[in-house]
């Protein structure tokens, strides 16, 4: 029951690349978007009195070296061959990497238009936010992009000072581990396009996150304690809102459709129509039958159910009826704007609230990390001070 997920903080959000496998993420949220919701959430949304409508790490690739050919009998002809190829192969390079291309260069590390738009891309994934954005917020996205790869570039070039034992051996299992999350070759070269990376790109994506995630565990992490006593004092002043579980109802319903500006006439035929099929029910039909064959709603499909839901939720009508039942019990026809219900109360939860000794742990890790993130975001804020970032 139990989760912080609605919990955040200025550290978090400013180094969100650090605590996350970001070359990871990105291929799997390309890959594997969330699946749109069922018809039956989006029924209950309608019943609701209101309805509520990363950053990447990129790492610069490392320069490309020439390797010196085995010893050969050399000719001018061969000579002016290898030197034309060379200079080729600069000038290549300089158009990738040319000064219109480089965002900010920090300590002399550059950080290119290219990894900002990639880290765009999958921060926009990662958000399930769409595309395309107003030019404005667009222009944020990017500013903060580019903000949180300057940070990351800072605790990277601190982190590479570490030694970290079998460090390739990691970065070829973590890889293996996200490659095996993909059925095919083509589907995984697909994710990989879609986030503008290359399999060398992941390597090395892979390696940064590995460097940067030791340096914080040994810098920070070791060394962030809690004591019960703040793990106590969160509990007691978050007990409402995140340790009491309130009472829920699971139902399904049959709706005969009728809207709120039709006609007497109308609303009275839709309300006999909902008598007629009540007293179906009573006589013994099933009722996820009746809701196929007859409900008005999405989740007629679902034979009408609704799945769970806590007070304040649905229409005051609606949930007065559903709570006021036992499980297997169903209502006398419902009236609410939306038409005519018949609820059949599946189950029942009664409220309860976690105890502090059950959630202790949690509690203790959510802060520990809060601690880390607050060192993380100060030492990142001294490293910005002496650093040297052109922009």
């Amino acid at each position: 029951m139990f989760s912080f997920r609605k919990v955040s903080t200025p550290a978090l959000a400013a180094l969100l690349m650090v605590t996350l496998p970001w070359s990871a993420c990105a291929v799997e949220t390309v890959a594997k978007p969330a699946q749109k919701k069922q018809s039956k959430e989006q029924t209950k949304k309608e019943l609701k009195q209101g309805s509520k409508k990363a950053a990447k790490k990129v790492v610069k690739p490392e320069a490309t070296k020439v390797v010196k050919p085995e010893a050969k009998k050399e000719t001018k002809e061969t000579s002016k061959q290898e030197t034309k190829t060379e200079v080729s192969k600069e000038a290549k390079q300089e158009v990738k990497t040319s000064p219109d291309d480089i965002m900010v260069r920090v300590n002399g590390t550059a950080i290119t238009r290219l990894e900002v738009e990639r880290a765009v891309k999958v921060m926009l994934a990662q958000n399930q936010i769409e595309q395309p954005l107003e030019p404005e917020v667009m222009k944020q996205a990017e500013a903060a992009a580019l903000e949180q790869l300057t940070s990351a570039e800072l605790l990277y070039q601190e982190a590479a000072k570490l030694e970290v034992p079998d460090l390739d051996k990691q970065v070829a299992e973590k890889v293996a581990q996200n490659r095996a999350k993909f059925s095919t070759d083509a589907e995984f070269e697909q994710a990989l396009n879609g986030v503008n990376m290359t399999a060398k790109d992941m390597q090395d994506f892979t390696r940064k996150d590995i460097l940067i995630g030791n340096f914080v565990e040994q810098r920070f992490a070791a060394n962030a304690q809690v004591t019960e006593e703040e793990a106590r004092k969160f509990y007691d002043e978050n007990l409402d809102k995140f340790f009491k579980k309130p009472e829920t109802a699971k139902a399904s319903h049959i709706l005969i459709g009728s809207a709120e500006n039709a006609s007497a006439e109308e609303r009275a035929k839709a309300k006999e129509k909902a008598e007629a099929l009540l007293k179906r029910v009573k006589a013994g039909e099933d009722f996820a039958a009746l809701a196929k064959s007859d409900s008005s709603c999405p989740s007629s499909a679902q034979g009408g159910d609704l799945g769970s839901f806590s007070r304040g939720e649905m229409v005051p009508a609606f949930e007065q009826a559903a709570f006021a039942l036992k499980p297997g019990e169903v209502s006398e026809v419902v009236e609410t704007q939306f038409g005519y219900h018949i609820v059949k109360l599946t189950e029942k939860q009664e409220a309860t609230t976690e105890s502090f000794d059950n959630v202790k742990g949690k509690i203790t890790e959510f802060l520990k990390r809060e601690k880390v993130q607050k060192q993380l975001s100060e030492f990142v804020d001294e490293q910005r001070k002496a650093a040297k970032i052109e922009k």
